[in-house]
C-alpha cells in the first residue's frame, strides 16, 4: 500500500459534500481541465484551479483527516475546489500521480497540520498546568451546576403541583427563562432539556403525557446529579455528560479498520453537530465521532460513508457511551467493507432497553436490522422481519422521505440489512446494504 492510501470512489468523495450546491460544483471540477501542478505524496494531494481571480486557487488535501485547505473565499469545509481536486485524484491516477514531493505553499500547510495535531495530542495526554487551579475551578462549576439543578427541582414541582395542564396557558417565556438560569449555572444539558420540555405543551395530541415523561427523566437527572458521589464510576460519568460537562477520554485506544457506516448533521442555529457511526471489523465495536462548527462553519471531520479506514479511536468514559475521538490519522484503506452483523427487530428492541439501563437519558442506540423489508402500515412506514415477527416504526418525516424512497428503491420487495437509530419513538435508517452487493453502503441520510 502506498503512503497516499486507497484511492477512494467518486461516491465517496461526493459523500463529503456539505450541500448539494457544492456536490454539484465539485463534480464540475472534477476534470483535469481547470488543473494544473496536481499532484500526491507525504499523504496529502496539492493542485492549483483556474477561477475568477487572477491567481489560481491552491487547494491542498489530507485524505486521512480528512482535512483541506484552499485560497477560495468559500466557507464551506470541503470546499468545491477540494471536491474537485479529490475527485480527479479518485478517477485519474496519471493527473495527479503519487510520489510527487509538495510545493512550498502545500507543505507548510502540511507542517503547520501535523505541529497542531502533534501539540493537541500531548495536551490530551499531558496534565493541567496548574493542577490546584483546575480542581478549584472545576470545583466552582460542580457547586453552580448543584445549585441550578436545586432551582430546577422547584421548578418542576411547581409545575406538577399546579398541573400538566396549566402548562400550556403560560406560554414559552418560563421555560426560556428557566433555560437561561441553567445556562448561567454551566449544566448546558439541563437547558437544553428544559427547552425541549418548553417545546410540548401544545404539541399534538397526548402532550400532557409526553410532558409528563420528560419532566419524569429531567427530576432523575437532577437526582442522579445530586447524589453522584453515591453512583457507580461509569454511571456518575454518564450524568455529569448529560448535564453538560465535558466528555473526556478515558478508555485505551482500539486500533482497527472502522467501516463509516452514516454520517450526517444537525444544528440548532448557533451550532453544527456532525456525527459519524464507524464499525470496527476486528473489535466488533460501534463508535460514535463527533465534530462541531460554530457562526456557519461546516465541522471539521469528514468521512465518506462506505469507506473503511485504518486508525486507533480512542472511547470516551460513561456507561453506555459510544462516543470516541480519531487518532492523528485515519488512512482510507483496501478491504472488506461488509456490515456489522445484525438481527431481528427483537434483538434490536432489546440491545436499545439494555443500554436504557446504563443511560436512562438515551435517545436512541445505534442497531443493525438483517433481513428486514419496509412496508407501509396503517400508521406509516416500518421495517418488518421478512421471517415474520415484529416491526418498527421509521421515524423522520419528510426529512427522511429521500432516504425511504432510496430504501424501497434498493430492497424491490425483498429483505435488506439496514443500519440506524433506535429510540423510544422508532427506527431512523440511516444506511442500507442489498443483499446482491453487501460490499457497497447506501447513505439513507
Amino acid at each position: 500500500m502506498n503512503a497516499m492510501g486507497v484511492r477512494w470512489t467518486a461516491e465517496q468523495v461526493l459523500a463529503l459534500a456539505p450541500d448539494e450546491a457544492s456536490r454539484r460544483a465539485g463534480s464540475r471540477l472534477g476534470a483535469a481541465g481547470p488543473w494544473s501542478g496536481a499532484g500526491g505524496g507525504e499523504g496529502v494531494v496539492w493542485g492549483q484551479c483556474e477561477g475568477s481571480g487572477r491567481a489560481p486557487y491552491r487547494t491542498v488535501v489530507d485524505p486521512a483527516g480528512p482535512a483541506c485547505s484552499c485560497t477560495c473565499p468559500s466557507r464551506t469545509s470541503p470546499c468545491e475546489h477540494a471536491l474537485g481536486l479529490l475527485l480527479l485524484w479518485a478517477a485519474d491516477a496519471s493527473a495527479v500521480p503519487d510520489g510527487a514531493e509538495p510545493p512550498d505553499w502545500a507543505a507548510r500547510w502540511l507542517a503547520a497540520r501535523r505541529a497542531r495535531t502533534e501539540g493537541a495530542a500531548r495536551k490530551a495526554e499531558g496534565t493541567p498546568a496548574d493542577p490546584e487551579a483546575a480542581r478549584r475551578r472545576a470545583e466552582r462549576r460542580a457547586a453552580r451546576v448543584t445549585a441550578g439543578a436545586e432551582e430546577l427541582e422547584r421548578r418542576l414541582a411547581d409545575l406538577v403541583r399546579g398541573g400538566l395542564a396549566a402548562a400550556g396557558q403560560r406560554g414559552y417565556g418560563l421555560w426560556e427563562e428557566t433555560a437561561a438560569r441553567m445556562v448561567d449555572a454551566q449544566a448546558p444539558g439541563l437547558a437544553a432539556r428544559v427547552r425541549e420540555l418548553g417545546a410540548l405543551p401544545g404539541s399534538g395530541p397526548d402532550w400532557p403525557v409526553r410532558l409528563l415523561e420528560e419532566c419524569a427523566l429531567t427530576h432523575l437527572l437532577d437526582r442522579a446529579w445530586l447524589a453522584a458521589d453515591r453512583l457507580p464510576a461509569p454511571l456518575a460519568a454518564t450524568v455529569r455528560t448529560r448535564v453538560g460537562l465535558p466528555s473526556v477520554p478515558g478508555g485505551a485506544a482500539v486500533r482497527d479498520r472502522w467501516l463509516v457506516l452514516a454520517g450526517y448533521d444537525t444544528g440548532d442555529g448557533r451550532l453544527t453537530t456532525r456525527r459519524f457511526w464507524l464499525y470496527g471489523a476486528e473489535s466488533g465495536r460501534t463508535a460514535l465521532l463527533l465534530s462541531f462548527g460554530a457562526a456557519g462553519r461546516a465541522p471539521a471531520l469528514a468521512l465518506p460513508v462506505g469507506a473503511v479506514v485504518d486508525g486507533e479511536l480512542t472511547p470516551h468514559t460513561g456507561s453506555g457511551q459510544l462516543r470516541a475521538d480519531p487518532g492523528a490519522r485515519l488512512l482510507p484503506v483496501a478491504g472488506p467493507a461488509a456490515p456489522p452483523p445484525g438481527g431481528p427487530v427483537g434483538a434490536a428492541l432489546d440491545a436499545y432497553g439494555r443500554a436504557l439501563r446504563e443511560d436512562p437519558w438515551l435517545d436512541s442506540w445505534p442497531v443493525t436490522l438483517a433481513r428486514v423489508v419496509p412496508a407501509r402500515a396503517e400508521y406509516g412506514w416500518q421495517l418488518a422481519d421478512a421471517d415474520g415477527g415484529e416491526a418498527l416504526p421509521l421515524t423522520g418525516g419528510d426529512r427522511s422521505r429521500p432516504g425511504l424512497w432510496r430504501l424501497l428503491a434498493l430492497s424491490g420487495g425483498g429483505p435488506v440489512t439496514v443500519f440506524g437509530e433506535c429510540g423510544h419513538r422508532g427506527f431512523t435508517p440511516l444506511s442500507a446494504w442489498s443483499p446482491d452487493d453487501p460490499s457497497e453502503t447506501v447513505p439513507l441520510l
